[in-house]
This record gives C-alpha cells, structure tokens and sequence, in this order.
C-alpha cells in the first residue's frame, strides 16, 4: 500500500479535519483512475521528514528548503499550494517575525544581539527566511547573541512570550492558522517585520513515479479546488489553488542561505 503523509499544517482540529476530506476526495479521485489499494486514512506514524525519500511514497507535503537542498532530482514535484491567507502570494509565502507584545523591539536592527528562537536549522521559514531578513544588518556573519531551537513554530512562539527567546519567525499559513483557531497562542506576541518571499511547501511524490502518475496526482489536485462541495475544506485550510513550479523556482532558496548569511544553529 503506497504512503500519503500530508502533516505540515494539521496542529489543529479542524485542520486535520480538512486535510483528512482533501486526501478522501484525492483517494476517491485516483481509485475512479485506476490507482488500487490506497490508504482510507492518512499516515499518522512515519514522521513527516521521513516520509519524503521513501520509496513507497505516493504523496507528501515537504519544506520548501529541505527540497531545494536535498531532494530535487530524488523525488519528483507535483505542485504547490497556493493559500489565501496575509503574507501569501501565489505559490510564494513569507515568514513573521513577533516579538513580545510589550517588548522595547520595534525593528530588525534592534534584534542585533539578542536571543531569537527558531524551529530547526533547515526550516526555510522558521531559518533560513528569518536569516534571510537579517543578513543586510549582519557583520561578520553574525547578528544575534542566542540562537535557540524549539522544534515547532508553535514551539518558537511559545519562547517568545514566555520570554525564553525575544524573536522568531513564524511562517505566514502557520500564523494565519493560529489567529483563527487558537488565537490565545498568539496574544502576548506582535509582529514587527516580515521576511523576503519563497516558494511554498511543496506536494512531492516518489523519485520514480511515471509521468503519467505525475499528471494524475497534479490532477486530482485541480479537481479538489474546483469540486464545490469541498468549499468549507478549502476554506478551512485556506486553499485556493495549485501551482506547478519547477525545481528551478525552488533553487534561489539556497542562494539566500549563503556562507555569508548569519548562521541559525542552537
């Protein structure tokens, strides 16, 4: 039975919810085309990261870094989200960087030496944009005093107002998702910039798909955005489109993470 592990953005009840009845539409979808002995649920136990090069893998949603940096030409792009929500543009997204709401930080030069809070080294959200966004202040490739990892955006926004770090960069979806359905997460911290745009998180499917596969699941995808009785899940997640980019378009992700960039490692 192939692998479908679509878990970058289910934190909450009702994402999950909407994820479960995209993937029974795409199921449903691609048993009508001939695909046999798909999964009725979601994988909940191969971690997300994992399931990217395994070679089982029918469909996942990936990081847009990890992909740039380590997987393109080991799987194969199918397309990617395009969200409704504010800092969104088309297939590209940005990150948020909060502060403590009654922190003195009013801009990025004031972050200079202070301790920042991020998700993991290769996150291209919670790192690699967030570096990004303060490179230009950045002398001698360092900027901040403290780099801390938390694991999770929820994780990094949880540090900053607790006070264990003074800024994190939350990716715009992420944000979005909170303010909406657990908007008590959020309210002790506030935005003072946001960070240079990328290409979204990516629907990936195995290094050896056929093409023929490729189109299907690109396919299915397109025929979720217009079904219309699936509008309350596409609300839901925010979800208004498909994109199909190339690996190229993913590629200047890994020019913003230079050497000369500041390095975010705990």
């Amino acid at each position: 039975m192939p692998l479908v592990s679509i878990a970058m953005y289910v934190t909450s009840e009702p994402l999950a919810d909407a994820t479960a009845e995209l993937w029974s539409f795409l199921r449903h979808y691609l048993s009508n085309a001939g695909l046999k002995d798909l999964p009725e649920k979601l994988d909940q136990t191969v971690p997300y990261d994992e399931a990217w090069l395994r070679p089982d893998l029918l469909l996942s949603q990936a990081c847009g870094y990890p992909f740039a940096r380590s997987l393109r030409g080991r799987v194969r792009l199918v397309a990617t989200p395009v969200y409704g929500h504010p800092g969104c543009d088309g297939p590209l997204m940005r990150s948020f960087i909060i502060v403590r709401k009654d922190s003195p930080l009013r801009s990025l030069e004031d972050l200079r030496g202070t301790s920042a809070a991020i998700n993991s080294p290769d996150s291209n959200s919670g790192s690699n944009l967030f570096r990004t966004a303060v490179a230009p202040l950045a002398g001698d490739g360092r900027f901040f005093g403290r780099i801390i990892e938390t694991g999770s955006h929820r994780g990094s926004i949880a540090a900053v107002a607790e006070g264990r770090a003074e800024s994190a960069a939350i990716d715009c979806v992420t944000y979005a998702n909170i303010r909406r359905f657990d908007p008590g997460h959020i309210k002790a911290v506030r935005i003072i910039a946001e960070t240079p745009k990328g290409p979204g998180l990516p629907f990936i499917t195995s290094g050896d798909a056929s093409d023929d596969r490729l189109l299907l699941l690109r396919n299915a995808l397109s025929a979720a955005i217009k079904e219309p009785s699936l509008a309350a899940m596409r609300a839901t997640l925010g979800l208004v489109d498909f994109s199909v980019l190339s690996e190229a378009d993913y590629q200047p992700l890994l020019s913003l993470a230079g050497d000369a960039l500041p390095q975010m490692r705990a």
